[in-house]
């Protein structure tokens, strides 16, 4: 009998033999993400976060099924040729994704891992790639800030004061649509996380509960694979925001690692911290999502980016647990995007 090839690197990372192609993508935004710094990068910007729904949770599926059947529309594929959608949310039983899949009748895969639901769709979705059990695979997440406020913390008629860590849920949703077969960019390595919880009990500082997930990731990244900072164009992190972002780098300066100017965080990028009044930045699954099916993508697809590494961060916490005094774990899963094979 033949050896079995390993594609495992190291601890936690996995080397894709066959490196699946991003066929296509797309990002949906709502009015506030229209009006930030990446505002021309977006596929579709709303002029109503309620998409002409009576809730705000029929609304949040609606943008997830936009962003998903662009995406499928733009690989010029239809609905029967995915073979799996891979795809989760913030709300209990992943209800957006779930009704999404009522919808697109594809075999479904739904997700939880909180904000880090897109690169772990992404990783789900390379390893079945790669290994042969599907040749196209759509993976997807998204959130509104009206839903999440009312499940995590407070209705928004209640007019509560935001404290100064808080970050504002995005509302938006991004879709990758990946292939077996394509021109690329391709998903070359997939380094999947583990549970940290460093004691953060305050449901309004997600950045300080899940930055140590994703300092654990990225240090176990750089070990596994022998690279550091400097080999990648941009590492970007999924929702931080301006305080979990600023104990990254003093935790992975403590390990020996500086992360350099090529560090950023989507949670800073999609909006304008002044101006917008979002406290310490942008959070929630359709955070990252939105940042790389738009913005990431597109540089990378342009040759602005040859390598990125995309750390998508999430609190795996509940408002139940919250009330019951527990802290937040966290978790981040990291995906190795490059421009080309080969790079």
């Amino acid at each position: 009998m033949a050896k079995r090839q390993s594609k495992r690197l190291g601890k936690q990372t996995l080397k894709m033999q066959n490196p699946p192609a991003i066929l296509s993508h797309a990002s949906v935004v709502g009015t506030k993400e229209a009006q930030g710094p990446l505002k021309d990068w977006f596929d579709v910007t709303l002029s109503d976060d309620m998409c002409g729904k009576s809730t705000f949770e029929q609304a949040e599926n609606e943008i997830l099924l936009t962003a998903t059947r662009m995406a499928v529309k733009r690989a010029g594929l239809q609905q029967e040729d995915v073979h799996f959608f891979l795809a989760g949310d913030l709300l209990n039983q992943i209800v957006s994704a779930s009704f999404a899949a009522r919808e697109l009748t594809m075999p479904f895969f739904g997700l939880y891992g909180a904000c880090s639901t897109m690169c772990e769709s992404l990783s789900l979705g390379s390893i079945l790639i790669d290994g042969g059990f599907a040749d196209t695979v759509l993976c997807a997440s998204c959130s509104h800030f009206a839903t999440a406020e009312r499940q995590y913390r407070n209705p928004l008629e209640l007019g509560s004061q935001r404290p100064p860590a808080a970050q504002w849920t995005v509302t938006g949703a991004g879709s990758t649509l990946l292939g077996a077969e394509g021109k690329g960019p391709f998903v070359e390595m997939v380094t999947v996380g583990k549970v940290n919880d460093w004691g953060i009990s305050d449901a309004n500082n997600m950045g300080a509960a899940m930055a140590p997930a994703a300092v654990d990731t990225l240090f176990t990244h750089f070990e596994d694979t022998g690279r550091r900072p400097e080999d990648y164009d941009l590492i970007a992190t999924g929702d931080l925001g301006a305080i979990g972002s600023e104990i990254l780098r003093e935790m992975m300066d403590q390990h020996g690692i500086d992360m350099g100017p090529n560090y950023t965080d989507c949670g800073l990028e999609i909006f304008d911290r002044e101006a917008q009044d979002v406290h310490a930045g942008g959070s929630g699954c359709g955070c990252v999502a939105s940042v790389l099916n738009s913005y990431l993508l597109k540089r990378l697809e342009q040759g602005d980016f040859e390598r990125i590494l995309v750390c998508a961060t999430g609190a795996l916490h509940s408002p139940t647990t919250s009330l019951q005094g527990e802290t937040i774990p966290g978790i981040a899963h990291a995906v190795s995007i490059v421009r080309e094979r080969g790079n």
